[in-house]
């Protein structure tokens, strides 16, 4: 009798510390989608902030046209990556073509700012000013959100990869999160020059 005893309530410890992992990989994934829809956040008040800034530089830059509708479509190439990418921030490949587009609209933003350098009527323009420094703030809110995003992902996937949270995470179909890196292209990696 003491036998069943003992090992019912082992049974039971068993089970609770089962629960435990379970929930405690639940929280992790939870984390990482909430730490994901941060950097969703400021993307957005980034791709919200480009149009203006566009539509600012359009009057000056009558003769630069292709530069403009360059930076019009890698928004929307951006945009259009991180929706994709918000739909499941767990899928490698949605967050590669995220990091890319945007990558890719950083470049269409440095040369915007690189043609606006030559003409000082644009470059004195108050609203070309005081949007330009909000999406110096919002870039660097993005690279805090990533981050975080980050870090939240190596936890998870330090604790998806850990005995004997692994075994859990097998079992219930917990799969490793990207992690947001920066792109390999050297043209990108360069820092994007936002001064006027």
């Amino acid at each position: 009798m003491m036998f069943a005893w003992v090992l019912l309530i082992a049974v039971i410890v068993l089970i609770v510390w089962w629960i435990a992992l379970y929930n405690g990989l639940i929280g992790g994934r939870n984390n990482v989608r909430n730490s994901f829809a941060q950097i969703d956040v400021q993307l957005k008040r980034r791709f919200d902030l480009i149009p203006n800034l566009v539509e600012t530089a359009r009057g000056y830059l009558k003769h630069e046209r292709e530069t403009l509708d360059a930076v019009i479509s890698a928004r929307g190439k951006a945009v259009s990556a991180t929706q994709s990418a918000v739909a499941d921030p767990t899928d490698p490949q949605a967050m590669h073509s995220m990091t890319s587009a945007n990558a890719a609209l950083n470049q269409t933003l440095g040369r915007l700012f690189a043609v606006a350098e030559a003409y000082p009527d644009l470059k004195a323009n108050q609203t070309m000013a005081q949007l330009s420094e909000e999406l110096t703030t919002t870039e660097n809110r993005v690279a805090f959100a990533r981050q975080a995003y980050n870090d939240a992902a190596m936890s998870f996937n330090n604790r998806i990869g850990m005995f004997p949270s692994n075994i859990v995470a097998g079992m219930f179909g917990f799969r490793e999160v990207p992690m947001l890196e920066a792109s390999e292209n050297a043209e990108e990696r360069k820092a994007v020059k936002v001064s006027f």
